[in-house]
């Protein structure tokens, strides 16, 4: 299990954040000594740290300049403090990455999970794609959502996975059918309009709405 570090001095923002991350299967303290944050440091040993920049007695630059002298393990600033001197200077002091306040937990989570892969060789993470709190699992063919597991048909997991490989991008509905056919999935448009539609019934039945857009004429997309 990897641990996530909250330093954050409004306890009930601290505490939301952490009990939303241990849904998502990760250890998670809250700082609550600010005078002595490395002392919770060393003794947690966290994977990441989540960082408020304005907390009492010493900033978040501080103490980020402080983990940086023994350690490299990736810091993201959490702030209102979002003007652009104050997300230079967070970078600068060491931070790996900013998320302006007010924020969507879910965003912090894939924030989260992608600094993780980049930082560690977490093998267990090589078959998934991950976008928006979304998880789709290349071994079994399902798609994770906060708590709730969707199960996919073989055609439903080809079109989802095709969207999160080209997240940003419009994919068109012949690209597509043409991924569906690689797989001896036979399907014409308007089978593939109703792959579609099932698919994002089960999306937003599992919570996640309005996941793959439309753009008429052209194809899907996930932004």
């Amino acid at each position: 299990m990897y641990k996530i570090m909250v330093v954050e001095d409004d306890q009930v923002i601290a505490k939301t954040l952490a009990s939303h991350m241990e849904k998502w299967g990760y250890e998670a303290m809250c700082v609550t000594d600010f005078k002595n944050v490395m002392t919770d440091f060393h003794t947690f040993n966290p994977h990441i740290v989540l960082m408020d920049i304005g907390l009492p007695f010493f900033n978040g630059y501080h103490w980020c300049t402080q983990i940086r002298s023994v350690s490299k393990v990736p810091v993201i600033f959490l702030s209102s403090m979002s003007d652009n001197m104050n997300i230079v200077m967070a970078i600068n002091m060491g931070g790996d990455d900013f998320i302006t306040k007010p924020y969507d937990l879910n965003v912090v989570v894939a924030k989260v999970q992608a600094l993780l892969r980049r930082t560690y060789d977490f093998t267990e993470n090589t078959n998934v794609i991950e976008h928006l709190g979304g998880t789709l699992n290349l071994n079994d063919q399902t798609f994770t959502y906060q708590d709730t597991k969707v199960e996919l048909t073989k055609n439903e997991y080809r079109i989802l996975q095709c969207l999160m490989e080209n997240v940003g991008r419009v994919v068109s509905r012949d690209s597509i059918m043409e991924k569906l056919w690689e797989d001896e999935s036979f399907v014409d448009d308007n089978t593939l309009t109703v792959n579609v539609n099932r698919l994002r019934k089960k999306l937003d039945d599992a919570g996640v709405s309005d996941y793959i857009k439309t753009k008429k004429g052209t194809g899907y997309i996930i932004e």
